[in-house]
């Protein structure tokens, strides 16, 4: 399963990962509550229009202090949950290896379909954010998503921790095949993932 890719690692600029200041933390904090509370509030219109107000100052601010792909430290933190990027679940790495990668972490009400229950759509971005950090772990080339199958096996609750391992299940030449699962904490399996993950070639973005 090994296969010496030194010289693949060379032909692409690898976005490298930062620590991110408890500033950062406070403030992705604040969204992810913004995310929960957009979807599970009924407010007066005025409340949602001065709210609105409040949210485009925010943004004026921000718009200051662009920063390019690979800069930006939302995406790239990882001791924040989500790398501190707002799309992504709040969870983080709790153990990586060459073989496989563990995540830990909860879904809360932004990731809602229905009834309490994470909306299936959640599941697949979540198990693809997973296996770009095995390709990483495996130490292989960047890497493009060719496929990606969820089995679901239960129903994923929201604010439960929640574990999910990802391994490299083979290697055949640019491909690498990866598998995956997500338990509660009672080590029932909520869902099963699959997928393929192709090493880009130098012309690719």
């Amino acid at each position: 399963m090994t296969e010496d890719v030194s010289d693949d690692i060379r032909d692409f600029a690898r976005i490298q990962p930062t620590e991110a200041g408890p500033e950062l933390a406070r403030f992705a904090a604040a969204l992810r509550r913004l995310q929960d509370l957009t979807v599970a509030s009924d407010p007066d219109p005025a409340v949602w229009a001065d709210s609105a107000a409040l949210l485009e100052q925010v943004c004026a601010r921000l718009e200051r202090d662009p920063a390019p792909a690979g800069v930006a430290p939302a995406g790239r933190a990882r001791n924040l949950p989500g790398n501190g990027h707002p799309m992504l679940p709040p969870w983080q790495v709790s153990e990586s290896g060459p073989d496989g990668v563990t995540m830990r972490g909860q879904f809360s009400r932004v990731h809602v379909g229905g009834n309490d229950a994470v909306h299936g759509g959640v599941i697949p971005l979540f198990y693809d954010w997973h296996f770009g950090m095995v390709v990483t772990a495996a130490g292989r080339p960047d890497s493009r998503t060719a496929y990606l199958h969820v089995d679901y096996r239960r129903i994923t609750p929201i604010d439960v921790p929640l574990q999910a391992r990802a391994w490299v299940e083979r290697i055949e030449g640019r491909k690498l095949f990866v598998r995956a699962a997500m338990t509660d904490a009672d080590g029932h399996v909520l869902s099963e993932a699959n997928g393929l993950m192709i090493k880009l070639l130098p012309h690719q973005p």
